[in-house]
């Protein structure tokens, strides 16, 4: 089993708030799809990172599912169409296995 999170940011490139809207819709696509979602939305996490002699900051809400089995292909493109949707270079997904007690 696999926990995929999806590190979705608060704001665009430019430095306006998306809507709750776009939260929904993943989130119902999502669900759709794997039959359940876990969302950390009430208090964005910050992420910060270096490029160069830069730092930068953003806030992020995390999107988790559950699956059985792990669906590379699947997620690389779900990837690309969010950094799309969202105007953003990347979009993090990332996976860890995991095992229910």
């Amino acid at each position: 089993m696999h926990l995929i999170q999806i590190l979705l940011p608060t704001y665009d490139n430019e430095g306006h708030k998306f809507s709750q809207d776009i939260y929904g819709k993943i989130g119902n696509e999502l669900v759709a799809r794997f039959s359940g979602l876990t969302a950390y939305t009430r208090s964005p996490a910050e992420g910060s990172w270096t490029r160069g002699n830069q730092t930068a900051r953003d806030e992020i809400v995390v999107f988790e599912v559950m699956v059985q089995e792990l669906d590379e292909q699947w997620w690389s493109q779900y990837r690309i169409e969010l950094e799309g949707r969202l105007r953003q270079e990347h979009v993090v997904i990332r996976t860890n296995p995991i095992r229910l007690l």
